[in-house]
């Protein structure tokens, strides 16, 4: 579980870096990161279900009460620290499992983003081509 989430983080930072120079390398890194996200949020669905314990509906009370305060700039990441550090596995494993989903639609929109500046913009390559040809042009 803390490769997945390593390599999530690791493959968001360095798909960031590369989007400079690789819109391609960009795209398939996010891809990276949003499937070690998918095999972490498995595994916490499997801690719940091999314990019995119960995994919040994803309309539920708890859900909107944490969708809902993650979206409140006024506090603190050090809030949801505590917060986790005060309760119950079982809470804390839904508490993530919320967080992931989230990271999740996050990710989706990220891609999306990407590939439309890619299909809109091209990639590096392209974009260097189509330098070179207006420079060739303008000379002649």
């Amino acid at each position: 579980m803390i490769q997945a989430a390593r390599s999530g983080k690791q493959n968001i930072a360095e798909g960031s870096a590369s989007g400079v120079t690789s819109m391609e390398t960009a795209i398939k890194l996010t891809n990276v990161a949003k499937a070690s996200f998918l095999e972490l949020l498995l595994d916490y669905e499997d801690f719940l279900r091999v314990r019995n314990y119960r995994q919040w509906e994803k309309d539920s009370e708890e859900v909107r009460f944490l969708r809902k305060k993650s979206t409140d700039q006024t506090i603190p990441d050090q809030w949801f620290v505590d917060l986790a550090k005060s309760r119950p596995a079982e809470t804390v494993a839904n508490m993530a499992i919320v967080f992931l989903h989230q990271e999740d639609y996050l990710l989706q929109a990220q891609l999306d983003a990407l590939e439309q500046k890619f299909l809109s913009e091209g990639g590096f390559r392209e974009q260097m081509f189509s330098a070179r040809l207006k420079t060739k042009n303008k000379k002649n």
